[in-house]
């Protein structure tokens, strides 16, 4: 038995774009459908859906039979007992909200490695990461197969972006166009042109200093555009919101016989 390689970590290193669905129903079942679906990657969401860390688990033993699709989780905040929860779990890749400086990166980077690179608490035995020992050098491997991917959604965050980038061990900032939109003064207006113009910027200096940059864009003509701009993952969707949709594009088709295809209601904040 072998440690698992991190694929997507690979593909972002390759320059390869990843597209990704965001999972915030908090099921298992639904995390299955989606992991069949065809996604590079599927974030569980712990900071604005209600997944716990049991839900967690169930998620990732859900998509673990489609290697195609990568697991990303997002803990509600960047804490070190958390995050050593998650990565006990077998989490291999996360995405950390709210990263406004070099120091908070450099803290969560250590979060992720075990001493003494790092500060992670080394509990393999009762680990699903380890298969509870089951893998001989998870503990020497675990480290290399770590992706940290730190969200800059602020104003502060943008300032302090050429830092934040540099820090060894991070491997990729995702910009939060809602958050960084209410930050701007444009709050619930993520693809104000400013905001898209900062974001694209960003992206361009994240990709100078070698790391790769992601973001959500539910518009399609506008994640295309953040591809264009050199985006390596975007989330596309999200489950929610396509079945929100989905669902109420269905009703009103019976309620109103001659409208074929009703216009899908508009989400308030843009991303979620």
């Amino acid at each position: 038995m072998k440690t698992p390689e991190n694929a997507f970590k690979r593909a972002m290193a390759a320059g390869l774009p990843q597209y990704g669905l965001w999972l915030g129903l908090a099921d298992a079942y639904c995390a299955e459908i989606a992991a069949g679906s065809g996604f590079d990657w599927l974030l569980i969401d712990g900071e604005h859906a209600p997944n716990d860390l049991r839900g967690v688990l169930a998620q990732l033993q859900a998509i673990a039979a489609y290697p195609t699709s990568h697991p990303i989780v997002r803990p509600v905040i960047g804490d070190t007992a958390l995050i050593k929860q998650m990565l006990d779990l077998g989490v291999q890749t996360l995405l950390i909200p709210m990263v406004e400086t070099a120091e908070q990166a450099a803290a969560l980077v250590a979060a992720t490695r075990y001493p003494p690179d790092g500060v992670r608490g080394v509990g393999s035995s009762l680990a699903r990461a380890s298969r509870w020992n089951r893998v001989p050098n998870y503990l020497a491997e675990a480290d290399a197969e770590i992706c940290l991917l730190v969200q800059v959604e602020s104003v502060r965050g943008l300032e302090n972006l050429d830092a934040i980038a540099a820090v060894p061990g991070v491997d990729g900032v995702f910009f939060g166009p809602a958050d960084l939109s209410a930050s701007m003064g444009l709050r619930g207006q993520p693809n104000h042109p400013t905001v898209r113009a900062a974001i694209e910027q960003g992206m361009t200096r994240v990709r100078q200093a070698g790391k790769a940059p992601g973001v959500l864009a539910t518009d399609e003509t506008v994640a295309r555009a953040y591809l264009a701009a050199g985006a390596l993952f975007v989330g596309v969707g999200v489950d929610t919101t396509l079945y929100a949709r989905a669902a109420s594009a269905l009703a009103a088709r019976f309620r109103d016989p001659q409208t074929d295809a009703p216009p899908a209601p508009t989400t308030p904040g843009g991303g979620y």
